[in-house]
């Protein structure tokens, strides 16, 4: 069993959540009442979920402590029963363990913090490029090692979408990923700050304008991915969302033919947007 679902087990007895249930819901969207994260889909997100469960944990531990102290206190020390308080002015040996104990704590939460940072910083040897740029109120997608050919992502309107669509969600133009490829996303704005945030990838980075971003992610799974702008851009922001297709490779390469067909392939080198990025 994985670390994860042992430690989101303990947190769902603590809290009392057992019967309602901390373990994510259908992939790659929001569920009405759902507890925890979506659906992990990629390395990133399995490590982010791990950590987040061990930081519930320690916060759990770390609150039921100090609620005992409290107890203890309000018990054994009010004025009825301890008329004579101690003049007591302090105490080695507790001044010691309340010092001690609180770094070993921190040192439990940053060895993991700084390890999963170092790992969604970069990608080490990424399969492909996809370039995101973020404009009010809709996001561009640009191929440089596919042609170079790029699309505009727009949210479909209430009155235009399609049985099961849903709604704030749905764009026009999908980004299309293959499964088990490792993506180097680079992000950026050509107007305000905005987010490029997708829950089930494990990946939410900053679009500034005049600065390349770089993040990555590996889906692990087939289906369609939903974000959302998660930076206060304007009043737009909340009709700004993010798809993302995960296909086989066989039908990638078919929507790349297409795709190159429908948008027109670049003449710029297919590297030209990676290297700005360096």
């Amino acid at each position: 069993m994985r670390l994860s679902k042992v430690l989101a087990a303990a947190a769902a007895v603590t809290f009392g959540f057992a019967g309602w249930g901390l373990a994510a819901h259908a992939d790659g969207i929001p569920q009405a009442w759902q507890l925890g994260f979506q659906s992990p889909a990629s390395p990133v997100m399995d490590r982010i979920e791990d950590f987040h469960n061990l930081l519930l944990v320690i916060i759990t531990g770390i609150s039921a402590l100090v609620l005992v102290l409290l107890v203890i206190v309000i018990v054994k020390f009010n004025a009825r029963s301890n008329p004579t308080p101690s003049r007591t002015t302090h105490n080695t040996l507790i001044e010691i363990i309340w010092t001690v104990v609180p770094i070993i704590v921190l040192l439990v939460i940053a060895v993991p913090s700084f390890k999963l940072l170092y790992y969604t910083d970069k990608a080490a040897k990424p399969d492909m490029t996809l370039k995101v740029t973020g404009h009010q109120w809709y996001w561009s997608y640009q191929y440089p090692d596919n042609g170079n050919f790029q699309f505009d992502s727009i949210i479909v309107q209430d009155s235009d979408l399609k049985q099961g669509q849903p709604r704030l969600l749905t764009v026009d133009n999908t980004a299309v990923v293959p499964v088990g490829a490792t993506v180097r996303v680079l992000i950026t704005a050509d107007d305000v700050i905005h987010s490029w945030s997708v829950p089930a990838f494990g990946v939410k980075y900053d679009a500034v304008p005049g600065r390349l971003n770089e993040t990555w992610f590996k889906a692990e799974r087939e289906g369609m991915y939903y974000g959302q702008c998660s930076q206060i851009c304007g009043q737009g922001h909340g009709f700004m969302p993010i798809s993302v297709k995960v296909v086989s490779q066989d039908e990638f390469k078919k929507w790349v033919e297409d795709a190159q067909k429908q948008y027109g392939v670049s003449a710029l080198p297919s590297d030209t947007t990676v290297a700005a990025a360096h």
